[in-house]
C-alpha cells in the first residue's frame, strides 16, 4: 500500500500545494493575532508577518496565473506540470496537466476535483474538504499552530524572474518538520516551499520554473473543460465518512499538536483512513485486517518528505504516512489502540 499512497501524494503536493500553502499561512496569521502572538514589524520596517501571510492568502483568491510547477526531492525525484489558475475572490478553479510520467489532467473547482486519465478514459471525481499538505486550514481559529511553530522572514530571493519575500516557520519540538516559503513581492503569491528537516537539509520543494501572473484566464472556459467526453468511464472513490471510536479504534496516548481531521471506511481497500493535522502537516493511519501473504515487511521508508511506516498490531496491519519525521509515525502507531 505504501507505494500507492506516497505517489497520491505526490500528485496532490504538485495539484495544489501553492494555492493552499497560502492559505493554511492565513491560518497561521489569525491564529497569531487570536492568540496575542508577537507582530512586530519584519527588519528594515516591512510589513509585519502577520500581515504579509495574509497577503498571500489573498494572492491565492484573487490572482489567475498560468505557470510550469516543479517538485523535486532529495532523493532526485522530480515532476513537473503545468497550471491554470482562475479566481473571483470568492470561487476558484484550476486546471493542472502532468508533464512527466503517465498523461493526467486535474481539474479543481473548489472542493470537487475531476482527474481524467486518457490512456484508460476514465475520470475519477471526488470531493475533498481541502487539498495539498495542510487540512486545517478550513479551521484556522482552532490551530495551535503558533504553540509548535515559530514564523520569521528571513530576507529576499527571486524565483521564475520575479522578486519574493522569504519566510522561514521553524518546528519547537522535533516531531514536526519545518518550512520556508517564497512570496512574490508584489501580489503576495507563494512561488516557492521547501520542507526542511531540523539540520535546514533539504527534503522536498516545489516551486514555479515559469510564472505569467494575472494571465488571461477565464473560470467559464476551466468549468467548460471539465465535461467528461462521451465513452469515458466514471469512476467514484467509495470513501465512507466514519470516526474512528465507530470502529473501534482510538490514541491512547495523543501525540502533541496533532487533531483528529476526518476518519473514513475503503471498502474496496478493506482499510479505514483516519487523518491527523497540527495545521501545516498532516498524517493519515491506514488500518486493514493483517494478511501473511500481503503484509510481510516492517519499518520505515522515506520519499523525500514524505515518511511511511508500516507494523502489524495484532490482527491488524497498521501503515502510518505524513510529511513528518519517522518518529512522529512511531508515536502514532505505537498509541493506537483496539477498544472493541
Amino acid at each position: 500500500m505504501q507505494g500507492l499512497i506516497v505517489a497520491s501524494r505526490r500528485l496532490r503536493l504538485a495539484q495544489g500545494l501553492l494555492v493552499l500553502m497560502a492559505a493554511s499561512t492565513v491560518g497561521l496569521a489569525a491564529a497569531q493575532v487570536n492568540r496575542g502572538a508577537d507582530a512586530r514589524p519584519a527588519r528594515g520596517g516591512d510589513r509585519t508577518v502577520t500581515e504579509w501571510l495574509t497577503r498571500m492568502h489573498d494572492a491565492s483568491r484573487q490572482r489567475n496565473y498560468i505557470g510550469t510547477f516543479v517538485v523535486s526531492s532529495g532523493n532526485g525525484a522530480m515532476s513537473s506540470a503545468r497550471i491554470w489558475h482562475a479566481c473571483d475572490g470568492q470561487r476558484q478553479v484550476e486546471r493542472v496537466e502532468n508533464l512527466s510520467g503517465a498523461p493526467r489532467s486535474t481539474f479543481r473547482r473548489d472542493d470537487e476535483v475531476l482527474t481524467f486519465l486518457p490512456e484508460t478514459r476514465t475520470v475519477r471525481s471526488e470531493r475533498r474538504e481541502s487539498l495539498g499538505l495542510f487540512p486545517e486550514l478550513v479551521r484556522p481559529e482552532e490551530t495551535a499552530i503558533p504553540e509548535f511553530y515559530s514564523a520569521s522572514r528571513i530576507g529576499g530571493d527571486r524565483v521564475a524572474g520575479f522578486e519574493a519575500d522569504v519566510v522561514q516557520l521553524l518546528p519547537k519540538d522535533a516531531m514536526r518538520f519545518g518550512y520556508r516559503i517564497w512570496s512574490e513581492k508584489k501580489s503576495g503569491l507563494v512561488v516557492k516551499i521547501q520542507t526542511v528537516d531540523g539540520e535546514g537539509r533539504v527534503l522536498e520543494q516545489a516551486a514555479f520554473s515559469e510564472l505569467q501572473l494575472d494571465a488571461p484566464v477565464r473560470m467559464e472556459r476551466l468549468s467548460q473543460m471539465m465535461a467528461v467526453p462521451d465513452g469515458w468511464r466514471i469512476e467514484k472513490p467509495d470513501a465512507v465518512k466514519t470516526t474512528a471510536a465507530a470502529e473501534g479504534w482510538a490514541l491512547k496516548t495523543p501525540v502533541p499538536g496533532f487533531k483528529s481531521m476526518n476518519c473514513y471506511k475503503r471498502p474496496a481497500e478493506g482499510a479505514l483512513q483516519w487523518i491527523f493535522s497540527d495545521g501545516l502537516a498532516s498524517v493519515s493511519l491506514f488500518v486493514e485486517s493483517y494478511d501473511p501473504r500481503h503484509h510481510v515487511q516492517e519499518g520505515v521508508f522515506a520519499s523525500g518528505a514524505t515518511n511511511t511506516l508500516t507494523r502489524r498490531v495484532q490482527d491488524w496491519w497498521v501503515t502510518a504516512v505524513g510529511e513528518v519525521p519517522a518518529q512522529t509515525l512511531r508515536a502514532f502507531s505505537v498509541g493506537l489502540e483496539r477498544r472493541k
